[in-house]
Parts: structure tokens; sequence; C-alpha cells
């Protein structure tokens, strides 16, 4: 019979670099967690992406125990890494903050493909181009 899951968590940790400070440790402990269970773990699985933001999924079950998955870089960090803008604008559809190609589009829908609902790299594309639309960034060919 599976574990009963009573809680799924969602973080946003740098790469490399959890700790017992928030929000690691203050997110596992509420759920009575052990958090060097999941710090040393985590921090071994991404040490090859220093320097980024990653999503990580956790479940916890209703022993005490847990697993985790991490989803890698946010769609919209690595937009922003691509075209080289610090943030997007905050009219989206009046005010444009920079230019994606199709290439880039299909370099990030490549490495975010397992983790979109997409059938195809096509789909994919027009996935990520649409954050990209949101965040100012206009499409080009």
């Amino acid at each position: 019979m599976a574990k009963k899951i009573i809680g799924n968590l969602k973080l946003r940790i740098p790469a490399g670099r959890a700790s017992a400070g928030p929000p690691v440790g203050s997110t596992l402990g509420q759920w009575g967690l052990n958090m060097m269970d999941f710090i040393n773990p985590f921090n071994d699985a991404t040490k090859g992406d220093m320097g980024k933001d990653v999503i990580v999924h956790i479940q916890v079950f209703e022993d005490r125990t847990f697993t985790w998955k991490s989803l890698g870089q946010p769609v919209d960090d690595a937009i922003r890494a691509a075209i080289g803008i610090q943030k997007g604008s905050g009219k989206p559809h009046a005010e444009k903050v920079g230019k994606i190609t199709r290439a880039q589009l299909e370099e990030i829908a490549n490495a975010k493909m397992e983790m979109l609902n997409a059938v195809d790299l096509d789909g994919a594309v027009k996935t990520i181009a649409g954050t990209a639309r949101s965040m100012g960034v206009e499409v080009v060919e």
C-alpha cells in the first residue's frame, strides 16, 4: 500500500547552496522533516547549476519521510539569461524590454521539454514564447 501524502511543497532555491536557514529550514521544519536529509543530496545534485535558482517539488508523507524532484531553472530565468535582461516589463504589451529568436526559444524548450505539457517541440516553443510575451519580450523569427 502506498504511503499517504500529507503535503506538497514547492521551493525556489539557489542551486548547490541550500542551507538550514530560510526558505529550506523554515519550510521543512514546519513539517517535522530532517532538513539535512534534503540539503546534502540537493546540494550534490545541483552543484553543476551553481549561480542559478532551481525549482524543487517535495512530497511529504504521513510517516515524516519525503521525496523530492528538481525541475531545474525556471523558464522566466532562462529567457532573461538568453537575452541578457535583468527583469521583465511592468507593462508587457506596451513596453518591450528585448527580443528573442526562434532558435533561443527552441534551446530553452529542449532544456525544459520533460517539464512542459507539450506533445512536441513546436508546442513547447509556443509555450515558452507565451511566457516571453507576458514578460514584455518580443518574439522574432
